[in-house]
């Protein structure tokens, strides 16, 4: 195993230029969900060029692609985040992510035929919205996988992300324009349709269960003020500890918007943006096998705020597969996730020296993984295919 380790630290010290300059020329060139041509085409050169097979357009998503090395019992499934955020960029950090993902993939490749493992480094498009993950998942692009990992940076450094289920929908409300001067009466207003439903999910906030969330905005509120809007949609997230209370929470939020229409007259279109994220079930193991490698690479966990928890598609691989997703601190307070200070961190000599050792921490785990008798037979033990299965838990 130490021979092992120092092989992959060796390899991932020459690529260490390289994976900074990866990291830097995604951030450069931010793209949005399922869109990201020229983050993807980057990623999966870097893979190419280190002798990994790569196959594009997996799960028939134009962007997401599966690059592989070694023929091993034991198949290590790493995960690169392509996509970035709308107006602010790599602003969680996906850069980063990938640039990690592809060093942890080359440094196990050195020692793959050794370990008797198969490294798979997944680029997984539309983390942000879309789920591409699941997607990835439910059409087979981690069949044969036996754990799953990635890293993602933070403001703290943490073993594990703590997360809330969540739904994500755009409410369509269709009524009827009219002059908002000379004939109102004609009209039916769908941007009132919202502003209905938005009074009724303000008050329904006093009664949620501990733990559930809402928050959204209005994409589309009419073209011009003195026009009555006919058309008028708004973007809601609502999330909760579980899939089991998101989907009790669900149907509350629905009715708030049910209720618009109703007041107003408008129809109401209801518009999934992606299937249902899950809550995070972390493999325990794996995670800390993680933890005492970057802990030896001297990078320090700190203590996260209780209320740090977003919301991830890498949970939902969590619920069918060991899968681990730790937090690469930046020491960014009080910049953090999804704020433009926190894009800027990511290209930083901070958030570069993060994706070195976040690659082989992650490149160390599975070697841990590989060389532990009883955790490889527990990983070989486990199911591996999880695409096809009759019912997944965030089909509710």
């Amino acid at each position: 195993m130490t021979t092992a380790k120092e092989a992959v630290r060796s390899e991932l010290d020459q690529a260490g230029d390289a994976l900074v300059d990866l990291s830097h020329r995604v951030w450069g060139h931010p793209e949005l969900a399922f869109e990201e041509v020229r983050t993807s085409d980057a990623v999966a050169t870097a893979l190419s060029d280190a002798g990994f097979d790569i196959e594009t357009g997996v799960a028939g998503l134009p962007t997401a692609f599966s690059a592989t090395y070694g023929t091993g019992e034991l198949t290590v499934v790493i995960c690169a985040e392509l996509d970035a955020l709308p107006g602010i960029g790599h602003a969680c950090g996906h850069n980063v992510i990938a640039a990690a993902g592809v060093g942890a993939g080359i440094g196990l490749a050195r020692v793959a035929d050794d370990l008797g493992i198969t490294v798979r480094v997944l680029g997984t498009p539309a983390e942000e919205i879309g789920g591409g993950k699941i997607i990835m998942l439910e059409q087979g692009a981690f069949d044969g996988g036996h754990v799953a990992m990635m890293v993602h940076p933070s403001p703290v450094e943490g073993d594990d992300f703590p997360t809330l289920a969540i739904s994500q929908c755009d409410f369509h409300f269709h009524g009827r324009t009219a002059h908002a001067s000379v004939s109102p009466n004609l009209g039916i207003n769908a941007a009132d349709a919202i502003t209905v439903a938005q009074v009724g999910l303000g008050l329904l906030r006093q009664h949620l269960e501990p733990g559930d969330q809402l928050h959204g905005i209005v994409t589309r509120g009419g073209e011009a003020a003195n026009i009555v809007p006919g058309e008028a949609t708004a973007r809601y997230f609502w999330r909760a500890p579980s899939l089991e209370a998101l989907a009790k929470l669900e149907p509350r939020v629905k009715r708030c918007f049910e209720a618009g229409a109703l007041a107003t007259g408008a129809t109401l279109d209801i518009e999934p943006l992606t299937l249902p994220y899950s809550e995070f079930v972390a493999d325990d193991e794996i995670r800390r096998f993680y933890r005492r490698n970057a802990e030896s690479l001297g990078r320090v966990f700190g203590n996260r705020p209780a209320s740090a928890s977003g919301s991830t598609d890498m949970a939902n691989i969590s619920l069918m597969m060991p899968t681990i997703h730790p937090m690469l601190g930046l020491d960014s307070f009080p910049a953090v996730n999804h704020q433009p200070e926190f894009a800027d961190f990511c290209k930083t000599p901070v958030a570069d020296q993060a994706a070195i050792e976040g690659a082989i921490s992650m490149a160390w785990t599975a070697v841990d993984a590989a060389t532990n008798d009883s955790t490889r037979a527990r990983l070989l033990g486990a199911s591996t295919v999880y695409s096809g299965r009759d019912h997944y838990p965030w089909r509710f």
